[in-house]
């Protein structure tokens, strides 16, 4: 794929490589941050654009701001035309969580024409964004995978059962070690890498992980998620109770058993429920920080609280903290559309409930409390409070009906010919 835009700087926009490989090589080589790729994506637009300036935003998770100014720097040296100044990259500064926070927006309000997200998955579709032409960088990292692997090795049994996950940056390193594990002279025959569509086999986010079956009583089951910190790995292990659980950390090579206290969640968030039923004026926070609210989640909202005759307005914020809140004295009862898992860890730090789009329509009496806490906000199999049900169900029933026009069809047809 290097070679493919290399050779496209090349002859396409007469770029030098040998200077674009000097410039590069001041940032971390284990770290892909696709430069070319990114460089020959952003000459392109410039050709057919009709703008005097290009501007370029670029977006980067709290992780990798230290390389922002030196890629900046990269992208505008080799965009820019020796003549005149005709290219322009904006960084970025509002804090950046996840994919969830692409701010697309924010770079139409800064009149960009171009946007690269890093560090995350396309989770918002580059066709629903407000800036068509947008690049997602998952900024892949390379690690001793043969460690990886001789770890996985030492501790599991080649007929255990085994579950391989991990954040977006090692997706490929997962595929790598089970073709490898399965091969001589390891032959392991029970390694799964599972997804949850849209998402990529293996990938997890902090609200988004898959529900993974036993497969077998008899099979000893563990995940094995590659990580860095425990926001990730903590989504699978709420989704995923009966399971246990290992991480690998690729920057310590350490490989430890991790748990997670689900009773005490379970507890805790139920009691903050049970609280909001007793509530008769709710806040509905929207979070306003990228692309974390979700306007079909705001009407749904809105429709629930209405038909339960509970008062309400929305405030729109890009980050919720206990203090913004705190100042509103008349609320008994806060639902936020921003991040579900603010609610989880963090909801009982807040003086009035604080519940997720789950929890509100448990408050709600819509649906029963579930005994596995859900973490499908961005699956395509989410419940009625995820971002996609809506959109899901209208698909559904379309392809329902055209199923249904051509079996009518197909019985007119056969009337015809008896």
């Amino acid at each position: 794929m290097a070679n493919q835009f290399e050779q496209k700087l090349k002859n396409d926009f007469n770029i030098d490589l040998d200077k674009l490989e000097q410039a590069c090589s001041i940032l971390p080589q284990n770290y892909s941050f696709e430069i070319h790729k990114t460089i020959s994506r952003i000459l392109e637009v410039k050709k057919t654009s009709t703008k005097d300036r290009l501007k370029v935003s670029l977006q980067f998770p709290e992780g990798l701001l230290l390389f922002a100014t030196l890629i900046a720097d990269i992208i505008t040296k080799f965009c820019k035309s020796p003549e005149k100044d005709d290219m322009e990259c904006l960084i970025l500064g509002d804090v950046t969580y996840g994919a969830c926070c692409v701010d697309d927006l924010a770079s139409k309000a800064l009149d960009c024409d171009f946007i690269v997200h890093y560090g995350h998955s396309c989770l918002v579709p580059i066709q629903d964004l407000s800036i068509k032409n947008a690049l997602y960088v998952f900024v892949e990292i390379q690690i001793d995978i043969d460690h990886f692997i001789q770890t996985i090795a030492f501790n599991f049994k080649p007929d255990q059962s085994i579950y391989l996950m991990g954040t977006i940056q090692f997706n490929k390193i997962i595929f790598i070690a089970k073709t490898v594990l399965e091969k001589e002279p390891n032959n392991y025959k029970n390694i799964k890498i599972p997804q949850t569509k849209p998402r990529s086999g293996g990938e997890v986010l902090g609200c988004t992980s898959p529900a993974l079956p036993q497969q077998g009583e008899n099979l000893s089951e563990s995940v094995i998620f590659i990580s860095d910190g425990r926001f990730h790995i903590e989504s699978t292990m709420i989704k995923n109770p009966h399971l246990k659980f290992f991480q690998y950390n690729p920057y310590s090579k350490q490989m430890t058993e991790e748990v997670y206290v689900h009773e005490e969640m379970h507890r805790i968030r139920r009691a903050e429920v049970e609280k909001a039923k007793k509530a008769s004026m709710f806040g509905i926070v929207f979070g306003t920080l990228g692309r974390q609210g979700n306007q079909g989640l705001l009407k749904d909202m809105e429709e629930l609280l209405r038909n339960n005759g509970k008062k309400f307005f929305v405030l729109f914020l890009s980050e919720i903290s206990v203090d913004k809140l705190k100042k509103f004295k008349n609320v008994e009862a806060w639902i936020q559309i921003a991040c579900p898992r603010l609610s989880v860890d963090w909801g009982h730090h807040y003086d009035k409930p604080l519940l997720n789009t789950y929890e509100a329509h448990t408050a709600m009496n819509e649906i029963e409390w579930q005994n596995i806490y859900p973490m499908d906000y961005y699956s395509y199999e989410g419940g009625q409070w995820s971002n996609y049900f809506k959109q899901e169900q209208e698909r559904k029933q379309r392809v329902a009906e055209r199923k249904n026009k051509g079996q009518v069809k197909i019985e007119y047809e056969i009337e015809q010919q008896s």
